[in-house]
């Protein structure tokens, strides 16, 4: 296993790191047992940074995890996240940054979380997360109940607006690397090297769409990108090789970042994200792919408050719905 260091904290983290939300039955039910012993097997092939949230599952993932790292917390990095607690659920408040890291240590059986995250900060408004939240979670830093502070989300020009303008410890973009995207490097990157945080990249498979199972029903990816994932698919076997492989070991060779957070719930997950670690692939196919998505690379779409849609990219209704009940 490789370990980078994380920003400008004193740790260093797993490549390969763990992600907790299908912990929660986000993706689909999961037994509890089956959970631990990825868990276990995770910890014990040497991925040593957890990520969680108790939005995940409505605090499930939380549950969970915490009976799983029991008498292990010594050997891994665990991070959690507040601001979020359901799909139409927010709140940004000072207040309640403040009480949800209590609400977390319960549930996690810990009295320490390495990483506070500010989570999905679009779906907030920008003076609130500026200030009332991070300095909130710079309170409880100072209670000595987390150690950094971080904030996530999915659109990356708003994450750099916000990183611009307060001092975090890192960012965690999600679905902006991949085989389909790559301006978490493009846009985060160089603030990051400016400010010093550390990069955390997440959602190698983009919910599902690189992979042979095929996207979830609520994935928002434009169609065109859609239409290129059998061409990419059809290379890739041509290779002798799983697309899922091949996405996961494309953002692992990514040196940028600190981590690749995978969600994983099952024994074989986490067996055959760890063997990736090992993989070896074919440069002449990442080159194929590269031709072969050139035309559709980075068409993401936009969640969050409107207002906070910096770029104008299109939005799902859906996003625009979720706004609107923001709970500030």
């Amino acid at each position: 296993m490789e370990y980078r260091l994380l920003g400008k904290t004193d740790m260093k983290i797993s490549v390969l790191g763990y992600g907790a939300s299908p912990l929660g039955n986000v993706f689909g039910q999961t037994d509890e047992a089956e959970g631990v012993r990825a868990v276990h097997y995770a910890i014990e092939h040497g991925i040593n940074y957890f990520d969680v949230a108790p939005m995940y599952g409505v605090t499930l993932a939380e549950q969970r995890l915490g009976k799983a790292i029991k008498g292990k917390r010594d050997k891994i990095y665990l991070a959690t996240k507040c601001g979020r607690y359901d799909d139409n659920e927010f709140d940004f408040s000072a207040k309640r940054v403040k009480e949800s890291i209590d609400e977390s240590l319960r549930r996690l059986q810990t009295d320490y979380v390495d990483v506070y995250q500010i989570h999905d900060v679009e779906f907030g408004l920008e003076k609130q997360v500026i200030e009332e939240a991070i300095p909130a979670a710079r309170e409880v830093v100072a209670s000595g109940k987390a150690r950094y502070v971080g904030i996530t989300g999915l659109p990356v020009h708003y994450l750099k607006k916000i990183a611009e303008q307060v001092e975090i410890d890192t960012i965690l973009s999600w679905g902006h690397y991949n085989l389909v995207a790559d301006e978490l490097d493009t846009v985060l990157r160089p603030v990051a090297l400016r400010r010093g945080f550390g990069l955390l990249n997440s959602s190698p498979w983009l919910q599902r769409l690189l992979t042979e199972q095929g996207p979830l029903s609520w994935q928002s990816s434009p169609q065109v990108v859609h239409r290129v994932v059998p061409e990419i698919i059809r290379v890739c076997r041509r290779y002798g090789m799983d697309i899922a492989d091949v996405a996961l070991r494309h953002c692992l060779d990514y040196p940028h970042v600190a981590t690749t957070i995978s969600g994983m719930s099952k024994l074989r997950h986490a067996q055959k994200n760890i063997e990736t670690l090992e993989l070896q692939i074919d440069p002449t196919l990442f080159r194929e792919i590269e031709d072969l998505v050139s035309l559709v690379k980075n068409r993401m779409w936009f969640e969050g408050r409107p207002e906070n849609n910096i770029t104008n990219v299109p939005a799902p209704e859906q996003s625009f719905k979720t706004a609107a009940k923001d709970k500030i």
